[in-house]
């Protein structure tokens, strides 16, 4: 396992720029990026790595080598020779700063750095605590109240399904060690980041220096007191979601009861948004007895805002209750104390009535509508990451249908989006299939059953006509009253540009 985090350790100073543009610089000059990585280790040892299991690793670096002293002394928090890396950093600058420490004659970090490769091929850097770049099935082995995570599978969720187009303002809510507000600072003229953890503020200004990033405006605070009375394009979130008896870790625990925290976040984001902006949160949600999961987080959703809501897992509470206790390192804790923390989590799981935990997306845009569109579902399945522009487009398309009555419908012209492919379902050498499926091969990979009507309509949409003209020559061929037909196809047709397999055209 990755060596445990240590907090006592000094941080590096944040206000030096130029030790911070002076290690970048040697960083990328050795290749210590995510490419550089990936060829050293290769991939078992580099998927290994992102487990949290570091023996591949190691023995992928016992070499000499600059690149190899640096992933022994950033990535694998060892000791490393002064001489093995004295020709490769600014050593006595690294020391002066607290980057680095003297220790048991050899040079030692005082951070986890680990290379991320940005969307268009940017070589950044992610500081977190010692051993707290990514989790891990054994967890982060950490109970250190403010301890500071890097780069794991929610942060690089949240940024894949952010909308990136160019803002004016974004607010990176719960900063941690500044994934989100790196992203944000590509496309985003001003960027503001908030955490209750005031160290978590200082990784921050280590991530956006490393990276070459621009400075972002910092403020310490809990959700959005920091940003009392202040609007913006966009607001992203990886909260502290887990719901558990008590605040025990600032990184995953909120203090509120239940799933009050992440509820309370969503209701605000509304006021907080700017005409036209978009909220993405991660969030967890109580299944409770007696009430559907769906019209919890439809009540949830603030007044004025569109919402799409994908929930990607479920765990009952005893799973849940399990894997939170394994991230803090409890498993690993004397019995009686083990079972003493699994026992609080069950009693407040049964006193609020959960008896599960859902997972996922929430995405939230600012519209004003008298009726809003507010999407609720549940999608386990594989999708293709990044999915910023499919979110938006989603968005985008509830735009048009709330415009588009049945008729207006009848009257538009369609195209069938790219990569769409059909599956015909039924016994072998049966004349005619027993249903029809339309299946995505990009963003959200959707599957959908349609009758014949509606696998006819789809495949000749080009845009060349109306939806209404293309019905009346399936009716004719089909021998069915076009006027029926015309009746009770407009609602697959709804559901079908919602789901994104059929586009909306200029005639």
């Amino acid at each position: 396992m990755v060596g445990v985090s240590n907090v006592s350790l000094p941080l590096p100073s944040s206000d030096r720029a130029d030790v911070a543009a002076s290690l970048r610089s040697a960083l990328i000059g050795a290749d210590f990026t995510a490419d550089g990585l990936l060829e050293l280790l290769g991939a078992p040892a580099y998927a290994a790595l992102a487990r949290s299991e570091t023996v591949p690793a190691l023995r992928a670096t016992r070499g000499d080598g600059a690149l190899a002293a640096l992933v022994r002394l950033f990535l694998l928090q060892e000791n490393v020779a002064h001489a093995r890396v004295a020709d490769v950093l600014p050593v006595d600058a690294l020391l002066e700063s607290d980057w680095l420490v003297e220790r048991d004659g050899g040079l030692a970090a005082t951070v986890d750095v680990r290379p991320y490769g940005g969307p268009s091929g940017e070589d950044w850097f992610i500081v977190s605590d010692l051993g707290c770049a990514v989790g891990g099935a054994g967890g982060i082995g950490s109970r250190a109240e403010g301890v500071v995570l890097g780069v794991g599978g929610a942060s690089t969720t949240l940024a894949g399904i952010t909308v990136r187009t160019p803002v004016a303002s974004a607010l990176d809510l719960g900063t941690g060690s500044g994934i989100q507000a790196l992203h944000a600072a590509q496309h985003a003229t001003r960027v503001t980041a908030t955490d209750l953890n005031p160290r978590a503020l200082r990784f921050t200004r280590l991530t956006l220096a490393l990276s070459g990033a621009p400075e972002a405006d910092l403020r310490e605070g809990s959700l959005f007191e920091p940003v009392a009375d202040e609007t913006y394009d966009l607001i992203v979130s990886n909260p502290p979601f887990v719901i558990s008896p008590g605040a025990r870790l600032t990184y995953r625990d909120g203090g509120m009861g239940g799933d009050d925290l992440c509820r309370s976040l969503v209701q605000e984001a509304g006021e907080r948004l700017n005409e036209g902006g978009y909220a993405h949160f991660l969030a967890n949600w109580q299944h409770v007895d007696g009430e559907e999961w769906q019209d919890r987080l439809r009540s949830w959703v603030p007044r004025g805002c569109d919402a799409w809501i994908v929930q990607r897992e479920v765990q009952d509470i005893t799973q849940y209750a399990e894997l939170w206790l394994r991230d803090a390192g409890d498993h690993r804790t004397d019995p009686a104390d083990y079972a003493a923390r699994y026992e609080a989590w069950l009693d407040e799981f049964e006193a609020r009535g959960t008896r599960a935990v859902g997972f996922g997306w929430i995405a939230l845009r600012k519209t004003g509508a008298a009726e809003p569109s507010v999407t609720v579902e549940e999608w386990p399945h594989p999708v293709e990451q990044p999915l910023g522009d499919t979110v938006r487009a989603f968005f985008e398309r509830q735009d048009y249908l709330r415009t588009h009555d049945d008729a207006a419908l009848l009257a538009a012209h369609f195209k069938l989006a790219g990569e769409v492919v059909q599956e015909q379902v039924g016994l072998p050498g049966a004349e005619d299939p027993e249903h029809v499926v339309l299946r995505q091969n990009r963003g959200m990979r959707r599957a959908t059953k349609v009758d014949t009507v509606g696998a006819g309509f789809a495949g000749v949409c080009d845009g060349s006509l109306s939806a209404g003209r293309i019905l009346d020559a399936i009716a004719q061929l089909v021998g069915e009253d076009p006027v029926l037909l015309r009746d009770r196809t407009p609602a697959q047709i709804r559901l079908l540009v919602e789901q994104g397999f059929l586009l909306p055209v200029e005639a």
